[in-house]
């Protein structure tokens, strides 16, 4: 008997994807960001980890991929993931990736990376838009991650439309190919946010969540594991071992659908609201 449950919890654990995500990779990073913010060398070790797990490395892609079923994915895959664009990746990061043969996806936020571009987020070092093409000589593939990194769930139709489309449009006339897929600021999302996500072009959006994807994962609303600075080494292992979160899909919360009504009558009242 103890034997077929110690298997089947070796294979729930081997059917969960990390999916992990990175924001700033560097030593002295502003406040607003350091909680989520790794150094170089907890950033190298890390890496260390993930390309000796025995996982198998693929983009976002190769998860859409999986989802539309059209092609299957490998076993034990792991994604990495980076939003926003901070400077860092398209150089000692990017570096770091490729020295290990490790790609990732990565969602920029087109108005913090174009000069006189409108973001709500706060001052920190930023890649400039036409370093996106570096990134993908790196082997990271390109996503939106809006224009101004609103909480999406608190806009209305027209706004929404056009933080979708507006940064999709940018970063398709800067790379020359379509951008397919999307990450929700700070994970927020709705019904009508997946739904506009859809309707504008993307294949997938990725939320948050601090859970494990899965083959059953919902393809615009893809589970991620948030990396912070707190995050050890065994952390790090116990997600490549499928252990330490739980597995989406799964239905949100009460006290998530309340949270979102809260924000969403904030933001009537006084505007968009940064996503952070």
């Amino acid at each position: 008997m103890s034997t077929v449950t110690e298997g089947g919890a070796r294979s729930a654990a081997a059917s969960r994807i990390p999916v992990l995500l990175y924001h700033a990779v560097m030593d002295e990073p502003p406040r607003w960001i350091a909680e989520f913010t790794v150094t170089p060398r907890q950033f190298a070790a890390q890496l260390d980890v993930i390309r000796d797990s025995g996982r198998t490395p693929v983009t976002v892609g190769a998860l859409a991929a999986h989802f539309a079923g059209t092609a299957p994915l490998p076993p034990r895959p792991v994604v990495l993931t980076f939003d926003d664009g901070f400077a860092d990746l398209p150089g000692r990061t990017a570096e770091a990736l490729a020295a290990r043969a490790l790609p990732a996806t990565a969602y920029l936020t087109t108005g913090a990376i174009t000069p006189r571009g409108r973001s709500l987020l706060p001052p920190a070092p930023m890649m400039p838009l036409g370093q996106a093409r570096i990134l993908e000589e790196y082997g990271i593939e390109v996503g939106g991650h809006t224009v101004s990194h609103p909480q999406l769930d608190t806009l209305a139709g027209a706004a929404l439309r056009r933080e979708l489309t507006q940064s999709k449009a940018e970063l398709e006339d800067a790379l020359g190919h379509r951008i397919r897929h999307l990450a929700y600021p700070h994970g927020y999302n709705s019904p009508a946010v997946r739904r506009a996500a859809r309707a504008a072009g993307y294949a997938t959006g990725a939320a948050v969540r601090h859970a494990f994807s899965s083959e059953r994962d919902e393809s615009y609303r893809i589970a991620r594991l948030i990396v912070r600075r707190r995050h050890t080494l065994a952390d790090v292992a116990a997600w490549m071992r499928g252990e330490g979160a739980r597995a989406a899909p799964y239905n949100d919360a009460p006290r998530t659908v309340g949270w979102r009504f809260y924000r969403r009558t904030r933001a009537w009242v006084k505007g968009p609201v940064f996503a952070g």
